[in-house]
């Protein structure tokens, strides 16, 4: 299989360009208008309860590991702080990021930006790579968010279950940011005026971290960075697991959803054995 190149300013990109693959239409299934706007009926509700019972269940699991530091019996509860700070947040940075979890738009936007903190990925930059995935699904040099490149490399996918490749990036472009820089690839699908709010984030994020490493300092613990950031990496394994199953495998530059997407439903299944 030959190398293709993925960056957004590469020779794919052009090629995609030239094959008619940008903003191009795409295959749609026919669903009758009612029913469209059925499906797309948001309460807060339900989403209110479900973000009470996620935060409320990080500050206990915190509250636990704080509280049986530095016993090694503090691996349980920060095991499961992990998955719910670096995990849960990836469908939370999606849904609140499309404005499709709560009805009320600012709870959608605060959800955003913890999410986004929590997932290391700035707010401003991944709303137009995100907008820019939906317009270009899979379509190598124009789509900023394909997980799974071809031919595939199984150290790099193995490593994304422990975040390392996403958070050396995530830091990278953090640092490039808040030293007030947006990057020529950055640049091809965020706007010129977005480009402020970028950097402000970026810096406030820089702050915070460098925060915690004080933290740690003062307390003489690493306890604050398991708390804050490193949750990302020990705790991405689950929103990598379910994430990769999407698109992983499935054709690119295609412009049909139901070759290039797939719809993954999962059940829990209890089972006896008998003897």
């Amino acid at each position: 299989m030959d190398l293709r190149d993925y960056g957004m300013l590469g020779a794919d990109a052009k090629a995609a360009e030239a094959a008619g693959l940008k903003s191009a239409a795409w295959y749609h299934s026919d669903v009758p208008r009612q029913q469209m706007k059925e499906l797309m009926k948001r309460k807060d509700g339900p989403a209110i309860r479900d973000t009470a019972i996620w935060l409320g269940a990080l500050i206990l699991f915190a509250a636990c590991a704080i509280w049986i530091w530095p016993s090694w019996w503090a691996i349980l509860p920060l095991a499961c702080y992990g998955v719910l700070y670096g995990s849960a947040t990836d469908s939370r940075w999606h849904e609140c990021g499309h404005g499709t979890a709560f009805k009320t738009p600012w709870m959608n936007d605060a959800v955003y930006q913890i999410a986004c903190f929590m997932i290391m990925r700035n707010p401003t930059r991944w709303r137009w790579s995100h907008t820019r995935h939906h317009t270009d699904t899979v379509i190598v040099g124009l789509d900023p968010e394909i997980a799974v490149m071809r031919p595939p490399v199984a150290f790099k996918v193995a490593l994304a279950y422990i975040g390392v490749l996403d958070v050396w990036e995530a830091m990278k472009m953090m640092v490039i940011n808040a030293s007030g820089f947006i990057t020529l690839e950055e640049k091809s699908f965020i706007p010129e005026m977005e480009w402020p709010k970028v950097i402000t984030v970026a810096r406030i994020w820089s702050v915070i971290y460098l925060a915690t490493i004080v933290c740690c300092f003062y307390f003489h613990s690493v306890l604050p960075l398991f708390l804050v950031g490193l949750p990302r990496l020990y705790g991405a394994w689950h929103h990598v697991l379910t994430g990769l199953t999407q698109h992983g495998g499935l054709a690119d530059n295609v412009l049909d959803h139901r070759m290039n997407a797939r719809t993954v439903y999962i059940r829990s299944h209890v089972s006896s054995i008998g003897t």
